[in-house]
């Protein structure tokens, strides 16, 4: 009998050790990735100069702006060209593209000739949202 309580007690001493061992371990700090999102791109420019967009603002070609219909207004994203490589952030100010049209997003003209593809119109992406509504998630 003793020596079964004897051993219950030294079980239970190793398994107190043993779990402030662990409490004392550092551990290596959980990273959150952003999502990562791909498709096709096309653009926007001087046929849409003035009108408002979903922000309430006036859409203006020459600013970094982009249309995306999963993305909170307010979303600043990284796109990347695919073809090239070449990178833009944008901030995410309008709803779009065209459902339709299967595109994820519509960048303005200033960032369409960033990323190299004015002339082609559309091209494949790349995007990561990089701060804004997302990083509070």
């Amino acid at each position: 009998m003793q020596t079964t309580l004897r051993i219950t007690k030294l079980f239970l001493a190793i398994l107190l050790w043993a779990s402030l061992i662990s409490a004392a371990t550092p551990r290596a700090k959980a990273t959150k990735q952003q999502p990562h999102f791909s498709g096709l791109a096309s653009w926007y420019g001087i046929q849409h100069q003035g009108r408002p967009m979903a922000n309430g603002q006036p859409f203006d070609r020459f600013k970094l702006t982009a249309a995306c219909w999963s993305l909170p207004l307010g979303t600043k994203i990284r796109v990347v060209n695919v073809k090239n490589g070449k990178s833009v952030v944008v901030t995410v100010t309008d709803r779009g593209p065209h459902r339709r049209l299967r595109r994820v997003l519509d960048l303005s003209q200033s960032a369409a000739e960033q990323l190299g593809y004015l002339d082609e119109g559309l091209t494949q992406v790349s995007y990561t949202p990089v701060a804004g509504p997302l990083q509070r998630l």
